[in-house]
């Protein structure tokens, strides 16, 4: 576990959602202050607000790699071909290690959309929960494509 995954499994005890948790362990990273990191990745907690889809730590790494290495050319279909790939890339590995992307399959729900009260954080939570494990899974994923690309 690097500092990246710690401090995201710590702001997951915080109660920060699973987005939050990633995204704001890399605020400084990508340059952005707490509070707006926070905010803006506000919404894609429990899968996109509690919706069940895609898990809020994935969505949080690609936000992370959005800002780090996005394309702003909208007719470049190389550019953005290459992006994709990586985006691909970061959630096959994500995949592997936790054998799904979508929140639902991870938590073992049947239900494609969830209420949107959030569960009530205590001891049993996250004792149950694999949230925290893929969160910190996640910040290790994006942190280690980020240590590598810098060295190449």
């Amino acid at each position: 576990m690097n500092e990246y995954s710690k401090r995201a499994g710590e702001l997951f005890r915080q109660g920060y959602n699973c987005a939050q948790s990633v995204f704001c362990a890399f605020a400084e990273e990508v340059g952005m202050d707490f509070d707006t990191a926070r905010k803006l990745s506000s919404s894609f907690g429990g899968g996109m607000g509690r919706l069940r889809e895609v898990c809020g730590a994935v969505t949080a790494m690609f936000m992370i790699a959005g800002l780090k290495y996005g394309y702003t050319t909208p007719n470049d279909d190389d550019i953005k071909a290459h992006h994709y790939e990586r985006i691909q890339m970061l959630a096959n590995e994500f995949e592997k290690n936790n054998k799904s992307i979508i929140c639902r399959e991870l938590l073992g729900l049947d239900v494609k959309h969830d209420s949107f009260i959030p569960t009530k954080r205590d001891e049993e939570y996250y004792t149950t929960r694999p949230c925290e494990k893929l969160v910190e899974n996640a910040a290790e994923i994006i942190s280690e494509y980020i240590s590598k690309t810098k060295c190449s």
